[in-house]
């Protein structure tokens, strides 16, 4: 027989074996349960833990996508910003380059009119008069010289002169241009010069010079040039001018010129020479008025009057140029500062996309830009 200790008394008192199996059963149960219900607690316990760790990651996570989008679309309107200054920029450019051209033209064309109305004014002309000034000329021109060409002076002065000669066909359609016959040196171009109807106004005598030095002795060399084809006007186109002349200007008889201006002066001369035909075929009995022609045409009025004219396209060139160089260095840093803002934006998108991951799609204009670049 067993015994146990009694609760209340603290005797030792005997058991059956039935009594004692039935007291362990009842402590077994009531351990177990007591496990139960702490595993059960510690279960939810842990639930819980996890629900709120995966309710935190996931808001974490909503907020960090919500900051790319932000970031996104605020690059994405700085760079529309951007191209919208560029494009202003270069309207701005163009309308002012076009503004200039426009001025230029008016220029020119205020020009023609003021010599075509001096001319008209002045129609009442001697064609007497007119012959006594292709004499003189021609005497002028009976002492000129000729010298010839060498080395790579030679070759300077073919190529200038082909293109001299393209850029006079060019802008004069109607008139001729002569080939020289074998035999004859020193004058390189023949320009007949005629109206839109055909009719002759007189012949351009051109000579081309490319060095270093200017010599007086080109001068009568040129004027003989002129004066044994019967040519109207001798030009001499150099690069070197004389110290007397600073664009263009008219020594012994010739006009010398820049290469620069070369298509201005023809176009002034070539004018005033069709002005000319045009007085002696329509005022053949008024022949004083072509010596007043004659006479205001080679004046210091009309000279000071065409160097006014060339200074004006000289200042108009010279700020289309100075324009030009400022805008190119303007677009040259706005092309950098985008490259710079573009490969900045993409390498911040990437890293973004890196953490959030392919769910974060990229902006359409980005893909193509990358597209264009993998395909160079």
């Amino acid at each position: 027989m067993n015994k146990i200790k009694c609760p209340h008394c603290g005797k030792q008192v005997e058991i059956s074996e039935a009594i004692k199996h039935q007291v362990e059963e009842a402590v077994r149960i009531e351990e177990k349960e007591k496990s139960k219900l702490e595993v059960e607690k510690l279960k939810k316990e842990i639930e819980k833990r996890l629900k709120e760790d995966l309710e935190f990651k996931m808001k974490d996570s909503k907020n960090e996508l919500e900051e790319a989008k932000r970031r996104n679309k605020e690059l994405q309107e700085n760079l529309l910003e951007m191209n919208k200054n560029f494009r202003e920029i270069k309207e701005s450019s163009e309308k002012k380059e076009l503004e200039n051209q426009k001025k230029m033209n008016e220029e020119l064309e205020k020009m023609r009119e003021e010599v075509g109305k001096t001319a008209s004014e002045k129609a009442k002309l001697r064609e007497l008069e007119l012959e006594k000034k292709l004499a003189d000329t021609q005497k002028a021109l009976e002492d000129a010289q000729r010298k010839t060409r060498q080395g790579s002076q030679q070759l300077q002065g073919e190529v200038m002169e082909l293109n001299l000669e393209d850029q006079l066909k060019e802008t004069f359609p109607y008139d001729e241009f002569l080939p020289i016959p074998k035999g004859i040196e020193g004058a390189d171009i023949w320009q007949k010069v005629k109206n839109k109807h055909g009719q002759e106004a007189g012949l351009f005598v051109w000579e081309i010079k490319r060095t270093k030095a200017f010599s007086k002795g080109w001068l009568p060399k040129l004027r003989e040039d002129c004066r044994k084809v019967n040519g109207s006007v001798s030009i001499l186109i150099t690069d070197t001018l004389p110290d007397t002349i600073s664009y263009f200007g008219r020594e012994a008889g010739v006009w010398i010129c820049s290469f620069e201006y070369a298509l201005v002066l023809a176009n002034v001369l070539r004018d005033s020479l069709l002005q000319l035909a045009i007085a002696k075929s329509s005022a053949s009995h008024k022949d004083e008025h072509l010596q007043e022609i004659y006479d205001y045409i080679t004046s210091e009025a009309f000279r000071h009057k065409i160097e006014a004219h060339f200074e004006s396209v000289k200042t108009l060139k010279i700020d289309l140029d100075s324009e030009k160089r400022a805008m190119e260095r303007i677009w040259k840093k706005r092309e950098v500062e985008i490259q710079r803002l573009d490969k900045s934006m993409s390498q911040m998108f990437g890293e973004i996309q890196g953490v959030v991951g392919p769910q974060l799609e990229a902006p359409r204009n980005l893909e193509i830009e990358a597209g264009e670049e993998i395909e160079e």
